[in-house]
């Protein structure tokens, strides 16, 4: 078995979909695998406001325009790193450094995307939406790929932005302005996004350290990245929770259901500390961090439909019994 099987076969053992599942190039280089928790994190922000739910139109519109404005930027990063995928037996068969996929088409994709985003989003939603997914994919290709990635171990902490955003699109496509709901959803994908990536990292280091990308666990190794990936799990957690106090409705319900979320999280990336070179340890925690952020997502949606209200409804029912009880006991 040659090095790039190897390879290839460690990367789908992480992401077993991939073993499964070959996309046509043009659809390969817009990567669509990433889309569906970027749309999850949009709804997320759509419920935090008052606003909830959307007409059907306006959702449509939103989801769509973020959509085709992440797949621009997905076609994006892959023209500027095509260089560098070459060189990575992981990455050498994408469609740009194979030649499956020309570099004019690529370009065409990714504008043709562009503009069907900001079309849809201005059109069907408001300016603001459209502003702000444009920045997220500005954000992605050129203050993470271009600038941070190739120059700083950091890189994901501040490059982090770039998926954070779409909270900021969802609260904007409801309210037509960014509220305190939505930016606590930015700020919690944000110290999210280093255990989930720093995870990954650490089963593909001796990837990036081969063409020289200083990621976190090439650079400190896996100790200082465990125990950084346990900071920002600690973080993750605790930011969580202040959702209770931001959620229109559903505050206390929503509480409940992140509990579970919270506690598997902390259990993973703790052991991930105690053994950080423990492969299956970093394999269980990637996985489960993309979990739990639709998990956290899906709780906002739960919490603010009519579960919420009757758990809400019963939970005063039973307050009220137990504190008149001992009234009548008098």
């Amino acid at each position: 078995m040659t090095q790039a099987t190897v390879t290839l076969t460690r990367r789908d053992a992480v992401v077993p979909s991939r073993q499964h599942l070959r996309l046509p190039p043009w659809l390969e280089v817009a990567k669509p695998r990433l889309i569906p928790l970027l749309l999850a994190t949009t709804l997320g922000g759509m419920a935090l406001s008052e606003s909830w739910p959307l007409p059907m139109p306006q959702l449509a519109c939103t989801l769509g325009g973020g959509a085709l404005a992440a797949a621009a930027a997905g076609v994006l990063n892959c023209l500027w790193e095509q260089e560098l995928d070459g060189r990575m037996a992981r990455t050498a068969g994408r469609a740009l450094p194979s030649g499956r996929l020309s570099v004019p088409t690529a370009f065409f994709l990714a504008v043709s995307f562009t503009m069907g985003a900001a079309m849809l989003l201005v059109a069907g939603v408001n300016c603001l939406t459209a502003g702000l997914s444009l920045l997220g994919l500005c954000s992605y290709v050129l203050l993470y790929t271009v600038v941070l990635k190739p120059r700083t171990s950091q890189n994901i902490v501040i490059g982090g932005v770039a998926g954070a955003i779409p909270p900021l699109v969802g609260a904007a496509a409801a309210a037509g302005h960014i509220g305190l709901g939505g930016w606590w959803l930015f700020g919690l994908v944000m110290v999210w996004t280093p255990a989930h990536f720093w995870a990954l990292a650490l089963l593909l280091k001796d990837d990036y350290a081969a063409v020289g990308i200083p990621m976190l666990p090439v650079v400190k190794g896996a100790l200082v990245t465990t125990r950084a990936i346990g900071h920002y799990a600690r973080l993750t957690t605790v930011l969580s929770l202040v959702g209770m106090a931001l959620l229109p409705s559903g505050g206390a319900f929503y509480g409940l259901l992140v509990l579970p979320l919270n506690g598997r999280l902390l259990q993973l990336s703790t052991g991930l500390q105690h053994q950080p070179e423990e492969r299956q340890r970093a394999v269980n925690l990637f996985r489960f961090s993309i979990l739990y952020l639709f998990g956290i997502c899906g709780a906002i949606l739960w919490s603010r439909g009519g579960a919420a209200s009757q758990f809400g409804h019963h939970g005063l029912h039973l307050l009220q019994h137990w504190a008149a009880g001992p009234l009548i006991g008098l």
